[in-house]
């Protein structure tokens, strides 16, 4: 029995999906188009924001205002986080409980829920799941005990929960599907009025007010060392869905404001980013990238001590090598960041090695078509409990 066959025969499919951040919104996102167009008459509902609502989610909570980075950061909003857990734990329950949970990234918190629905007899599907092979591998002894399916993003994940007795599907990563909305290099400058040969920097500072301010003050500063030899320099700014333009031009006056990644990145000659879903969006797009991150001291005590890999940026982990140089807490200098953008400017040969290696990235990720793949493995746990 397919989904339409399970609409048919009287059950539409009932699919509760929870995400916490904005890269969890976003691929929740990919993740409800597809099931929208497998499955029209689905029943879509949970915790999610802009990107989700406007994929057609009935949209019940947003807590991507309460997300933090780093683990003292997130102290702030525990409160509305678990007034949030406890009105979504409450849909769990009852007649009207859903044929499954899917959960995306955001584990602290999904990973919590996911332990009531198994209580409750609700199939759990982890999409973009935990990074286990990153740090905390501990637990995928609770994954084992409370998911009835891991969806994988990354191809080195399956072998891991394969051994770890997880049941695990391989779909590729999100982000290779909304690469198809990237518009052209050519297209971009001249929307903004960038000449063809204008040396453009893009700054993508996050999506959390905590790491933008962290972060691009020292962006900023490393603009300036760059401009002093080279005034002709152009400067763009990603905001993110939700960030107050007013907080960008604070930090950074007079720097053209993009709203979304995809045209700051494909103007660019080089991108200055802070660590996330961004970095890899980057690289994939081809743009030369550094990578860059400030947490609080507790917060990078806390990373370090429990990092099971070298590096920050997805690319590099993925691909097992530096690929993109990375800064992290008191290597991200203005100076050293500077230095960094200006090779990458400068160094045809530093350019052309990391983008040999994004295509490398590319074959890596799988191919388009990712949220159909993870729709239907989401549908066939529904079908099951159905």
């Amino acid at each position: 029995m397919n989904a339409t066959a399970l609409a048919v025969a009287g059950t539409a499919p009932s699919i509760m999906i929870a995400a916490g951040e904005a890269s969890g919104d976003l691929h929740g996102a990919t993740l409800c188009r597809a099931l929208r167009e497998a499955a029209p008459a689905a029943q879509i509902f949970g915790m999610g924001s802009a990107r989700m609502a406007a994929a057609g989610v009935d949209v019940l909570e947003d807590v991507t205002p309460h997300a933090a980075v780093g683990g003292t950061e997130a102290a702030g909003g525990v409160l509305a986080l678990y007034r949030t857990y406890r009105r979504l734990r409450a849909r769990l329950d009852g007649p009207g409980r859903p044929h499954a949970l899917v959960l995306v990234d955001f584990p602290e918190f999904n990973l919590r829920l996911a332990r009531a629905a198994r209580r409750r007899g609700v199939p759990v599907v982890y999409f973009v799941p935990p990074q286990i092979w990153a740090w905390r591998p501990w637990r995928v002894r609770a994954m084992r005990r409370v998911l009835s399916l891991v969806v994988a993003v990354f191809p080195f994940e399956p072998p891991l929960y394969r051994t770890a007795g997880v049941p695990v599907v391989y779909v590729g990563h999100p982000v290779v599907d909304l690469l198809a909305a990237a518009p052209a290099r050519g297209a971009v400058r001249a929307r903004l009025d960038l000449g063809a040969s204008v040396p453009v920097l893009a700054l993508l500072p996050g999506s959390r007010r905590a790491e933008i301010e962290r972060v691009l003050p020292t962006m900023r500063d490393a603009i300036a060392r760059v401009r002093a030899s080279r005034p002709g320099v152009r400067v763009l700014v990603a905001r993110a869905p939700g960030v107050d333009a007013a907080l960008i031009a604070r930090h950074v006056p007079g720097a053209l404001i993009t709203d979304g990644a995809y045209d700051a990145i494909r103007a660019a000659d080089v991108a200055l980013a802070t660590s996330g879903t961004v970095t890899l969006e980057a690289a994939l797009l081809g743009t030369p990238t550094v990578a860059c991150y400030r947490v609080s001291r507790a917060s990078a005590v806390m990373i370090r001590s429990l990092t099971r890999v070298p590096w920050m940026s997805l690319a590099n982990i993925v691909l097992g090598r530096e690929v993109i140089p990375e800064l992290f807490q008191e290597a991200l200098t203005s100076e050293r960041l500077a230095c960094e953008a200006e090779r990458l400017l400068d160094d045809g040969h530093a350019r052309a090695a990391q983008q040999v290696a994004f295509r490398e990235l590319a074959e890596a990720l799988g191919a388009p078509g990712v949220g159909s793949r993870a729709a239907q493995a989401v549908l066939a746990v529904a079908r099951e409990s159905s």
